[in-house]
């Protein structure tokens, strides 16, 4: 969730919720008709994407104890400014706590329409605030870095033995894309050979397909490309919250039915109308308030009804869409927009056979990711120059809805492991290895929190900045780290001896 400015401090809510979760208070919180509030149970963080901030609490209010939900805002209004009075996700919440002030009437409703308290945390707090944050801070930190068991005895491996493993375990990782890559292109080669469409029949991949033997030539149709990039693409652009969500609709709205209109002269406003009228995220125009919405949405509709006769796919709605707890350049109305970039690169500028033809004559790597960064790297456009969502403007343009860092994310862990397949596909091994070579000397600065925990864990300083090494720390967290399979890690052998 977005933080709020209060007496000049910003305060994130993660570190409220280690504030609370400590339930290191001045006595009992007193509700408005001053009954007190007993914290028996301040119940557990939801790691999810949406819905209260702690789950299963258990609070004695007065005489009464309830057990449900609590949700832990920065101000008091954000209850109503979060939508969560409209959320049915909300409707077990038993208390609702904010740190700073504001108009507040001691209570706030859910969309069942039952009143819940809400309490003011601040004044509650034992230490000054500075130094509350300043433990809420270092809590959180520990919690992260502490989820690495060899955190204090990794120290008997070298920094070569450490980063070799995890070299190992990054080309690991590479090839897992790969061959991610490889059987969905069987199967898109596969299903165009039945003159299937998706998802509108459903299908189940019969025996006639595992034991397939498939030759170079199934794999000539340049549309299955095509549809493969377009998928995994829209899946890294949804990001853990819509990512399912954003490749279904690319199998809805897939290369087939959008590459009819390729000759038309408005094919761009095609697209556009085809993605956001198909996944429902159009609001309503009655609802519309601003002109410049109201006129984009128009254009949108318009478009869709120039084409909606000859699309039979699956339609969404905007209740599936996730936003809470996401960044506002994280929303699924902004990665569609880029979505909408991205297609009509690949089907009107023919980018993957563009990429291809780079990579086989470019011999500096530099020159191969600076093509490569220039064709994912998205501007923003039109009206989402200034929007994140419909009828809500930013206060600030957008220069880019896809920067650097996340192309590099998208030119890592798609475009170099499914163009690697091509090359191997068609015969061509030496530059599969070209693309290889270019992935082991990638540096990237993309932010993630796994990466900066192992690599603070294991006193790798910078070495993260090497994407090989990336994706190997990512590797190694999610299948040694976080299941305790330490003595199964090269690292834990060594450091648990």
């Amino acid at each position: 969730m977005a933080t709020k400015l209060y007496s000049e401090q910003i305060v994130p809510e993660k570190f409220l919720y280690e504030i609370w979760k400590e339930r290191d208070f001045l006595g009992n919180f007193i509700t408005n008709n001053g009954e007190q509030i007993q914290i028996i149970d301040p119940g557990l963080e939801n790691k999810e994407l949406d819905g209260p901030d702690f789950l299963n609490a258990k609070i004695k209010i007065g005489n009464i104890t309830f057990t449900g939900d609590v949700e832990i805002d920065s101000f008091a209004s954000d209850w109503k400014d979060h939508g969560h009075y409209l959320n049915n996700k909300y409707n077990k919440v038993i208390l609702h706590l904010f740190f700073g002030n504001g108009e507040n009437t001691g209570y706030v409703f859910t969309a069942d329409g039952r009143k819940v308290h809400s309490i003011e945390i601040k004044k509650h707090i034992k230490d000054n605030v500075s130094k509350a944050i300043q433990k809420a801070i270092l809590s959180e930190r520990q919690n992260r870095i502490g989820k690495m068991p060899c955190i204090e005895t990794n120290k008997k491996l070298s920094e070569k033995e450490k980063l070799d493993f995890i070299l190992e375990l990054g080309i690991k990782r590479f090839n897992s894309k790969r061959m991610k890559a490889l059987e969905r292109i069987k199967e898109l080669a596969y299903l165009r050979e039945l003159n299937l469409e998706e998802p509108v029949i459903k299908y189940e991949l019969d025996e006639n397909f595992f034991n397939r033997t498939f030759k170079q030539t199934d794999f000539c149709e340049i549309r299955i490309w095509q549809q493969l990039v377009y998928e995994f693409i829209f899946e890294a652009l949804g990001y853990s919250a819509n990512k399912d969500l954003m490749k279904t609709l690319a199998q809805a709205v897939n290369i087939d039915f959008l590459s009819k209109f390729k000759n038309k002269p408005n094919f761009f406003e095609l697209i556009d109308a085809a993605l956001f009228n198909v996944s429902g995220l159009i609001p309503d125009c009655t609802s519309i308030t601003d002109e410049t919405t109201a006129n984009y949405v128009r254009s949108l509709l318009e478009d869709w009804n120039k084409i909606k006769n000859t699309y039979d796919g699956k339609k969404f709605n905007a209740t599936q869409w996730h936003f809470a707890k996401l960044r506002p350049p994280n929303f699924p109305t902004v990665r569609l927009a880029a979505g909408v970039k991205y297609l009509y690169k690949i089907i009107n500028n023919n980018m993957i056979d563009y990429l291809i033809r780079k990579i086989e004559y470019l011999e500096d790597q530099n020159a191969i990711v600076s093509e490569l960064r220039g064709n994912l790297i998205i501007k923003s456009w039109g009206y989402w120059k200034s929007h994140y969502v419909f009828d809500q403007s930013n206060e600030n343009n957008v220069h880019y809805i896809v920067g650097k860092d996340r192309a590099d994310e998208i030119i890592i862990n798609i475009i170099l492991p499914i163009i690697s397949i091509y090359f191997e596909i068609f015969g061509k091994k030496n530059l599969s290895k070209k693309i290889l070579g270019v992935f082991l000397n990638y540096t990237q600065n993309s932010d993630n929190s796994i990466v900066r925990q192992v690599s603070a864990t294991l006193q790798l300083d910078s070495s993260w900045k090497r994407s090989v090494l990336y994706q190997g720390m990512i590797e190694l967290f999610r299948y040694y780290c976080s299941t305790d399979s330490c003595l199964e890690c090269e690292i834990g052998k060594k450091a648990f001896a």
